[in-house]
């Protein structure tokens, strides 16, 4: 083994990589992934002194938060970005252990023989700072769960964060629960607990960064969204950051460069801050799988803002550009804020300027907007549909997209389930069936797309807010069916937040997660009856029966 990871859905064989990660992550970076989380532990570990004794722990919070967010899928491929957070972490973490008297840890073999010039020689036996430390293969679950779900945590509570938003109580729960997967003395029913408190933590934070987004820039709007082109020079922002999105569109302003979401980005159409620009065309191409050929068509600069980059191709590797804790060898980084300015998105401007307008790919519009205060607003047109049977049933269909055929399965539900029933939609899933023509009901669209993974605590907020109007004492209760599509650890969140709020019944595809052992997964099960994708009419009948 040169590597160990299985922290996302293309898990090789669904047990793990073991030579180069499948996401096109070299064991070099793995290991430094490894490395980075190890250190971020120590740093948890050390705050709880300051915890104890009433202290902010709001620099350990926030570093912790970056370094798990970088960790991500598909978010970092720069190995001297870890290298530089490594070394923050390790900063922060001998300060904490100095200030508050506490003995430094023996530094392990690897930490100490560790060449930062050359990462690929980071030696990896044994796995004293990866996964595979951990003997006990439930514990080893457990552990993996917690820290996967704080991943997708850091990456929610980075966005708010970055908008101004804070929250010292989540920093403090979040480090508690990166410290206990270090516990020895844990016990499986107690990581279990800690599994659905960090279900709880997610929910929590989901809240703060809606709060923050419909804060900054209005609540999401039913919008009609172009997705042809226009004939000036482009760029193409993708990710999911918001604050990036606003000061490009500042920015590029009377330039004659217009600017098109993509992917994750999509949602930044149904925002009504941004509708003010009238060079903000619309959105480009779609899942983050296909970049490849759709960046090579776009033919203007991109702006990759967080997660979802994939290895870059040399026929867009001169405008291609990252930013915030997005990274890959090689290409352009804007560097963060400082002292409050905006971020310089000038070199993305200037390059786009160069380039030919895009190779449009597809034509015409898709409608979305449908976020908890909009369906919210439509409360009266919705229950009247499904009090008069209009609206058989809901089915939830967010989550993540990905390249493995299988995924079609996705598709073919939509098309499967009846025109008495609608779609929720969050996460870059909906590129599976956005586009499709599935009608109205009573003016209802079939899909109502709440927005980005970011955005799935709208879907929470809605069913919520049905079981608040129904008078009911269980969100089962509700003509609701979860059918979820996974790819990385924004999706295991996403899913832990449903498990703390009871939610059961859940589907979820294409693969139950690789770091489920065998009796965690039927823990989990039996429990809340977690069910892995089968037979599209077979699943759609099942549903549809409640």
């Amino acid at each position: 083994m040169n590597m160990f990871c299985w922290q996302c859905q293309e898990a090789l064989k669904n047990e793990g990589c073991t030579v180069a990660g499948v996401c096109g992550k070299p064991a070099g970076t793995a290991n430094l992934q490894d490395l980075l989380t190890f250190v971020l532990k120590g740093v948890a570990v050390y705050a709880r002194a300051a915890t104890e004794r009433g202290e902010s722990v709001r620099e350990a919070g926030r570093l912790t938060m970056r370094g798990l967010f970088a960790t991500i899928t598909n978010a970092n491929f720069d190995d001297d970005r870890f290298v530089e957070l490594i070394h923050e972490a390790l900063d922060l973490r001998d300060g904490l252990a100095q200030r508050y008297g506490a003995d430094l840890p023996k530094p392990l073999p690897e930490a100490a023989t560790w060449n930062k010039r050359n990462p690929e020689e980071y030696p990896t036996e044994g796995y004293r700072v990866g996964v595979l430390a951990t003997a006990d293969e439930d514990v080893r679950s457990l552990r993996g769960t917690i820290v996967y779900g704080l991943r997708g945590i850091a990456a929610y509570g980075d966005h708010a964060a970055v908008l101004g938003r804070e929250d010292d109580e989540i920093y403090r729960s979040l480090l508690d629960l990166l410290a206990a997967t270090t516990d020895e003395d844990k016990t499986v029913d107690e990581l279990t607990a800690l599994v659905l408190d960090t279900g709880h933590l997610a929910v929590k934070t989901m809240a703060l960064l809606d709060s923050a987004n419909t804060g900054a820039y209005g609540n999401p709007e039913i919008t009609t969204v172009n997705i042809g082109v226009g004939r000036n020079p482009g760029i193409l922002i993708s990710g999911h950051d918001l604050r990036d999105m606003e000061e490009l569109l500042k920015q590029t302003e009377g330039t004659g460069v217009d600017v098109y979401t993509h992917c994750e980005l999509l949602p930044a159409n149904y925002y009504p801050a941004f509708k003010k620009y009238s060079h903000f065309v619309g959105n480009y191409g779609n899942s983050w799988w296909k970049q490849n050929k759709e960046f090579e068509a776009f033919n203007g600069a991109i702006l990759m803002t967080t997660n979802c980059i994939t290895p870059v191709q040399d026929s867009y590797r001169d405008r291609i550009f990252t930013t915030g804790m997005a990274g890959y060898p090689g290409v352009a980084h804007i560097p963060d804020r400082e002292d409050g300015r905006p971020k310089d998105f000038t070199p993305v401007i200037e390059r786009a300027k160069r380039c030919e307008s895009p190779t449009e790919i597809e034509s015409g519009s898709i409608v979305g907007g449908f976020a908890h205060a909009q369906v919210t607003a439509l409360a009266d047109q919705v229950v009247d549909a499904v009090k008069s049977g209009a609206i058989r049933r809901f089915v939830v269909m967010g989550g993540c997209d990905g390249r493995q055929r299988g995924r079609s399965y996705f598709t073919e539900v939509a098309e499967e389930l009846p025109n008495d029933t609608v779609i929720l939609t969050a996460g870059c899933a909906k590129y599976r069936y956005n586009k499709l023509n599935l009608g109205e009901i009573g003016g209802i669209p079939r899909v109502l797309d709440a927005g980005q993974c970011n955005d799935s605590y709208s879907l929470v907020m809605i069913a919520l807010k049905l079981k608040e109007i129904f008078g009911l004492e269980d969100i089962n209760e509700l003509p609701i069916s979860y059918d979820i599509a996974w790819y990385e650890q924004k999706a295991v969140c996403v899913l832990l937040a449903l498990l703390a709020l009871g939610v059961r019944n859940i589907r979820l595809g294409p693969t139950l997660p690789a770091f489920l052992s065998p009796n965690v997964a039927k823990l989990i099960t039996e429990k809340f009856n977690l069910m892995p994708i089968g037979d599209p009419k077979s699943d759609v009948a099942a549903m549809l029966a409640g």
